[in-house]
């Protein structure tokens, strides 16, 4: 398992940041240090503590980072509005360079505003490159909790190795958010949250066997109150909230912070939403309650039914995370969606991420200077045939569904000499590992890369342990390496010479508290594109190592059906 970087935060004396009376007023950006003093706003008082929702911070640069909370007395007040007032009210911030809040570097007030669900957006520069930093904020007399985060190394500097973790799928009625505890408790130095952070489903419509671990709050999510609730839903799980705290996040959604397998400007078959103008409310509502929720700068700002995601975050000279879009400006799923026998997935017009993110990425490919350019996007890059024998059934929600598009992208990193082409991937709810081919039907042909599946959080309950070997889909797909259906995440540790993937599990999820353990170490070496094994720990149940072939393809096409 990598290094904890860090010991864990001792609590903090918050009366110190309660009786300063002097706080900086700031605008949203900030950055220059001893920047005139001001007393910060009174308001009125406010009906409770605000900070319920807790803190974040995301999309980390060598100067600064950007700073989040939403305030929410009533986080599960039915309009969305979370119980406060329809007013604008003042919030300060500190961020300091001890944990202790002695040696504060910058204070300032941002206002939280109501048609912005009262969320604070602080982006923050002219900080130290590399450095650790910890802040807070004051409402009133309500103090939030205290966040750990970090800037990136300088552009010329490689910096010391990497801890990165990334996630996906947390689905809120599928168990606790365990794996979110453990994670925080890992101190990494940025966390990438790689889709499906929260789900759309009204209670009882999304369940696994055994029946949900507990209920979505209102009705499937669809207009800008019914998005609000939900994601303040989500943001009280306290291990949520650990996680948040402890580092900087990257974030990209995929489908269900809309809706199920939705693409482009079409919604799902059986859409509550399924006209055209009733879907590009629906995005709106979503992208509006995302950007309020999510640690992202202003260039995240939607504009109606469009959102600004897919972005490149530099990590000194030792990383570049191309951060991707494959919902926003995706072509239709092919044949109706699913597994499928479809020769329209070939059609060379159809792109998963539209023409000009295509562009945007094949130009950050040639402009790379990085030991390691790493893919931060959502769904299976690598060829997964599910049946053996000369016909191919494919999904058509993945890049499957997309091959000529997968073909450019591929295409375009080779041409460019990229040095480590790194994919990381969500939404499967499973761990994968698998080497990138230049022809997926070619066994022999030469590996162009490597990608990182992380399974879910909790989506689709706890899973279980088997052999890797066992799955058909590593017999019918040779380049693939590595699965395992159990929850979780990968924790990297990323150095000139390596990058280290920990595929990390919990036992259940239907139970708060439980361990984890790492089930398997894969390690991509420096200017060696493929990905290989180092450890695994033995399966836990022969039973089910001697599940059927059949039964175990059923598994992983049911894992990624979502709507019953």
């Amino acid at each position: 398992m990598a290094d904890s970087l860090a010991a864990p935060p001792r609590p903090l004396d918050r009366r110190s940041f309660l009786v300063t009376g002097g706080l900086a007023t700031a605008v949203a950006v900030a950055g220059v240090p001893g920047a005139a003093q001001a007393a910060a706003p009174r308001s009125r008082a406010l009906p409770g503590d605000p900070f319920t929702l807790g803190v974040a911070s995301g999309d980390p640069d060598p100067g600064g980072f950007v700073l989040w909370t939403r305030l929410a007395p009533n986080p599960l007040a039915e309009d969305g509005r979370g119980g406060m007032p329809s007013r604008p009210i003042p919030v300060a911030w500190e961020v300091a360079s001890d944990e202790r809040f002695r040696r504060v570097e910058r204070r300032g007030t941002a206002t939280a505003r109501p048609q912005s669900a009262h969320s604070v957006h602080v982006e923050l520069n002219g900080l130290r490159p590399g450095g650790d930093y910890w802040y807070r904020f004051r409402a009133g007399k309500y103090v939030s909790p205290v966040g750990r985060t970090r800037t990136a190394p300088h552009p010329a500097a490689f910096g010391p190795a990497l801890a990165m973790a990334f996630v996906s799928c947390s689905q809120f009625e599928h168990g606790y958010f365990t794996a979110y505890r453990r994670l925080a408790e890992q101190h990494p130095d940025l966390i990438l949250h790689l889709g499906d952070y929260q789900y759309e489903y009204k209670k009882g419509v999304y369940t696994i066997p055994g029946g949900n671990v507990r209920d979505h709050e209102g009705p499937e999510t669809v207009t800008l109150a019914d998005y609000r609730l939900r994601h303040a839903q989500y943001k009280t799980d306290r291990d949520l909230q650990a996680a948040h705290q402890v580092a900087p996040w990257l974030v990209v959604f995929d489908d269900h912070e809309v809706e199920n397998n939705w693409a482009g400007g079409v919604p799902e078959e059986g859409s509550d939403t399924p006209s055209p103008a009733a879907f590009r409310a629906r995005r709106a509502a979503a992208f509006q309650a995302y950007y309020e929720n999510m640690p992202l700068r202003r260039s995240s700002i939607p504009d109606g039914p469009d959102i600004q995601v897919y972005r490149r975050v530099q990590w000194g000279r030792l990383a570049t995370f191309h951060m991707l879009d494959t919902r926003q400006f995706r072509d239709d799923q092919a044949c109706g969606d699913g597994y499928k026998d479809c020769p329209a997935a070939l059609d060379p017009k159809r792109s998963i991420t539209g023409d000009r993110q295509e562009k945007w990425l094949l130009d950050g490919f040639r402009r790379s200077t990085a030991r390691w350019d790493v893919l931060g996007q959502q769904v299976f890059f690598a060829q997964r045939d599910n049946t053996a024998g000369p016909v191919k059934k494919t999904s058509m929600d993945s890049w499957d569904g997309y091959v000529a598009s997968r073909d450019r992208i591929t295409k375009g990193w080779l041409d460019a000499k990229v040095r480590n082409p790194v994919v990381l991937t969500g939404d499967v709810h499973a761990h994968w590992a698998s080497d990138l081919k230049a022809d997926y039907d070619d066994p022999g042909s030469k590996t162009v890369g490597s990608e990182l599946v992380a399974t879910s959080i909790t989506s689709t309950g706890d899973g279980a342990d088997s052999n890797p070997a066992d799955h058909p889909y590593l017999k019918i797909n040779p380049h693939l390496r590595f699965y395992n259906n159990q929850r979780g995440y990968v924790l990297t540790k990323i150095g000139k010479d390596e990058f280290r993937a920990d595929f990390t599990t919990v036992p259940t999820v239907r139970t708060p508290g439980a361990k984890a353990s790492v089930k398997a170490t894969f390690v991509i070496e420096d200017r060696v594109p493929g990905v290989k094994q180092t450890y695994l720990r033995p399966y836990q149940s022969a039973k089910a190592s001697a599940r059927s072939e059949r039964d175990l393809i059923r598994q992983t096409v049911e894992n990624e059906t979502e709507r019953p």
